[in-house]
C-alpha cells in the first residue's frame, strides 16, 4: 500500500511538472483543407506568432479530404499532450455531425482552444464569365439548369454549406463540383475550368483585387472588398453567410497545457500586425469577448444545432 501510495504521488508530482515544461518540441498545426484556403492562411499567420509565444515551431500540416474530417480525426485522435493542434472550420468542427454519418470525432468533445476570425464569404465568376451581376447570372443558370459549374471545398467543407444554402435561398440548380479544399477549387476558378465558386475572405479577396475572379455579392448585408455588391443589393437578402476557424486540441488534454495554448492564440490576436493582417484579407479577427476556450465551446455547441436544421431544410443526404 506504501508503495502504491508513493507511485501515485509520484505521478500526481509529475503531471503539472509536464505541464509546467509545455511545450517540449515543436507543435504539429493541422489544418484541415489544402493549401491556399481560408482555414490555412489564417492558420499559418497565428501559428507565426504563436512559434514565438512558446519559443517552439508551430508547424502547419495540411490534411485533406471528406470535408476536413480527416485532418480532424487524426487532430482529435492525437496524444493530449498540447503538441498537435487542428485549425478547423464551422463546415469541419460544427456541420461534420450532420453531414458525416461517422464522421470520426465529436467537435463539441474536443479542448477548444479559441476562435481565429470570422470569414464573410463570397459568391464569385470567372473573369471572363458573360454574366456582368448577380441577377444576369441567376438568368442564365435558370436557363440552361444544371449546366453553370460552381466549386466548392469538399462535401461537408463551410464553402459546401455555403454553396448549398445559396442553392436552397435562389432556387437555382447548379452543376456543384466538390474539390479537396478551398485552394484547387480557386485555381480552376481562376483558370476558367469553372463558372462560378463560393468562397471565403481570404481566398477570395486577394484574387478579386489582382482582378483574376469577379465576385458578384458578398453574403452580408454590408458591400465588401472592391464595392462587391451585399446580397441585398445583389438581390438576395436572404443570403447571409459568415464563415469561422478556430483551434483545437484533443479532449482530455491538461488544464495548465490548455491555458498556455489559449494564452498564446490571445496574445497573437492582440497583436496589431497580425490583426491587420487578417482584416487586410476581409476577415474578421475575434475580439476579448469571443477569444479564449469558453466562447468558442458556447459557438461549436450553438453551430452544430443550427447547421443540423440548415443540412436537414437543405436537402443535404449524410455521406
Amino acid at each position: 500500500m506504501r508503495l502504491l501510495a508513493t507511485l501515485v504521488a509520484a505521478l500526481l508530482l509529475a503531471l503539472p511538472a509536464r505541464a509546467q515544461d509545455f511545450p517540449n518540441r515543436p507543435i504539429s498545426m493541422i489544418v484541415v483543407f489544402a493549401p491556399g484556403g481560408a482555414t490555412d492562411v489564417l492558420a499559418r499567420i497565428v501559428a507565426q506568432h504563436m512559434s514565438g509565444t512558446l519559443k517552439q515551431p508551430v508547424v502547419v500540416e495540411n490534411v485533406t479530404g471528406a470535408g476536413g474530417t480527416i485532418g480532424g480525426t487524426r487532430g482529435a485522435q492525437a496524444a493530449p499532450d498540447g503538441h498537435t493542434l487542428t485549425v478547423g472550420s464551422l463546415g469541419s468542427h460544427s456541420a461534420s455531425p450532420s453531414i458525416y454519418r461517422n464522421p470520426g470525432y465529436d467537435p463539441r468533445q474536443l479542448t477548444p482552444i479559441g476562435l481565429i476570425a470570422g470569414t464573410p464569404l463570397y459568391f464569385a465568376v470567372r473573369k471572363d464569365f458573360p454574366a456582368q451581376n448577380f441577377a444576369e447570372f441567376a438568368a442564365r443558370a435558370r436557363a440552361e439548369p444544371g449546366k453553370v459549374s460552381n466549386a466548392n471545398a469538399g462535401i461537408g467543407s463551410t464553402n459546401h454549406l455555403a454553396c448549398a444554402l445559396f442553392g436552397y435561398r435562389s432556387g437555382l440548380k447548379l452543376n456543384e463540383i466538390p474539390y479537396r479544399g478551398e485552394g484547387p477549387a480557386l485555381n480552376d476558378l481562376v483558370a476558367g475550368t469553372v463558372d462560378s465558386a463560393c468562397l471565403l475572405a481570404p481566398a477570395a479577396v486577394p484574387q478579386i483585387q489582382a482582378g483574376t475572379i469577379r465576385p458578384l455579392m458578398i453574403a452580408s448585408p454590408e458591400r465588401g472588398a472592391n464595392n462587391t455588391p451585399s446580397s441585398t443589393e445583389a438581390g438576395l437578402p436572404e443570403f447571409v453567410f459568415q464563415g469561422w476557424n478556430a483551434i483545437f486540441a484533443p479532449r482530455g488534454t491538461p488544464a495548465a497545457v490548455h491555458a498556455r495554448l489559449a494564452g498564446a492564440l490571445s496574445e497573437a490576436l492582440a497583436d496589431p500586425t497580425v490583426r491587420r493582417r487578417i482584416e487586410e484579407l476581409g476577415s474578421i479577427p475575434a475580439i476579448t469577448a469571443q477569444q479564449g476556450p469558453a466562447p468558442l465551446q458556447a459557438l461549436v455547441e450553438r453551430e452544430v444545432a443550427r447547421w443540423a436544421e440548415v443540412v436537414k431544410a437543405a436537402g443535404i443526404e449524410p455521406q
